[in-house]
């Protein structure tokens, strides 16, 4: 079979990258994922409510080789991606754009709806071997030709989703290099000593990522400890900057809101009215988180200290199997500004498989949708 097109990939770039296409050309698409639907990762995303964009874009909450591309791609309009979306979108308090339903799944309907009739998908199978021409070969045997390729088949993070990194290979003939990787946006494994006690409480606190005794990022949030270390969104949020470093530490403010000062008369007050040192925190804190940081600090004089900078050396992170999406990924020294492969002419990247990562707080899906629609203009203006 021919095609003008053959988007590898059918989450969020290469969905992205499909629509567009079929909206402003009447090129021949084929749309190949070797998941059984399309766009099951993006039907997870923002747990499960569709965080796809976010108010702020300033360039900063990018990370990677290619940084730059998405200050230049993906930085111009925080709205850009909604445009392939005919429900209504809201932003909330933090800049979280959502679509009004809070469904992320709507968001896989609406564009796999806009696809049918006008692509052809192939679902369940890999495209196991691409050669010049292109010749594509799939895991069932088939064999597909096709004039442009666009690359959109995600990193190493949550191989449930299809997505184990083995399909950075394929390039590889071509010349293309993958930089070291790792999980991000995942759960940061730390020492236990001191919150053995704390598994399932949550705190919210200021956290802090301290990366060879300097303090790279602080965020506000929930912090879950449990049985490894550390989850919760603020945990989410950090891990970007820790997730490829040595000689980490996560380091919790708890009572942000609360100066030193009066901590010290509310611990006044409670000895005054009899309180054990113990229990000097309690109604405060989480009885037991109060404890824990009662007990860490040893002496009276120290639980302020204590209590404002809780740190817990980082270990490492629970993998790519619970990471929400991957560090590193294709060198972007062998990608033109357009997306395009320095090494072979009309083979474009878009998305996750590119080293370009975001924070939390729909960074990741802005790229990867405005990095699809980036492709799928470029291949409009070569045909």
């Amino acid at each position: 079979m021919n095609y003008d097109v053959a988007v590898i990939g059918g989450g969020a770039s290469g969905l992205a990258c499909a629509v567009r296409l079929t909206e402003k050309s009447e090129l021949k698409i084929v749309v190949i994922d070797a998941g059984e639907r399309l766009g099951k990762k993006l039907s997870a995303t923002g747990n499960g409510q569709g965080n796809i964009s976010n108010t702020d874009l300033s360039p900063e909450h990018y990370f990677g080789g290619g940084a730059y591309l998405a200050q230049k791609i993906a930085c111009n309009d925080p709205y850009a991606c909604t445009r392939l979306f005919d429900c209504i979108l809201t932003a909330d308090e933090k800049g979280r754009i959502y679509p009004a339903g809070r469904q992320a799944s709507s968001l896989s309907d609406c564009l796999i709806r806009k696809l049918k009739g006008k692509a052809d998908i192939i679902q369940g199978v890999k495209v196991t071997d691409m050669e010049r021409g292109f010749k594509l070969t799939l895991s069932d045997g088939t064999k597909l030709f096709a004039r442009f390729i666009a690359f959109c088949v995600g990193g190493k993070a949550q191989k449930q989703y299809k997505t184990d990194g083995s399909s950075y290979a394929l390039v590889s003939r071509f010349g293309h290099k993958v930089t070291r990787l790792f999980p991000s946006l995942v759960q940061v494994k730390t020492q236990t000593k001191y919150i053995k006690s704390l598994k399932g409480i949550r705190a919210d606190c200021n956290a802090s990522a301290v990366v060879g005794g300097k303090k790279i990022k602080t965020v506000r949030g929930d912090v879950i400890f449990t049985d490894y270390g550390v989850s919760g969104n603020a945990i989410f949020s950090l891990s970007p900057y820790i997730t490829d470093k040595t000689d980490s530490v996560i380091s919790l403010e708890f009572l942000p809101d609360v100066s030193e000062e009066d901590i010290v008369r509310n611990f006044e007050r409670r000895k005054n009215a009899g309180c054990a040192t113990g229990e000097l925190l309690s109604g405060s804190l989480h009885n037991q988180l109060g404890r824990a940081v009662i007990s860490r600090a040893e002496t009276e004089d120290k639980i302020i200290q204590t209590l404002k900078n809780f740190t817990l050396s980082v270990e490492g992170t629970l993998g790519f199997d619970y990471a929400q999406v991957t560090r590193g990924g294709i060198d972007i020294s062998g990608v033109k500004d357009n997306l395009e492969s320095k090494f072979i002419d009309n083979l474009f990247f878009a998305g996750e498989v590119l080293d370009v990562d975001g924070d939390c707080g729909g960074y990741n899906l802005q790229w990867a949708f405005t990095s699809g629609m980036t492709v799928a203009e470029e291949i409009i203006k070569r045909t």
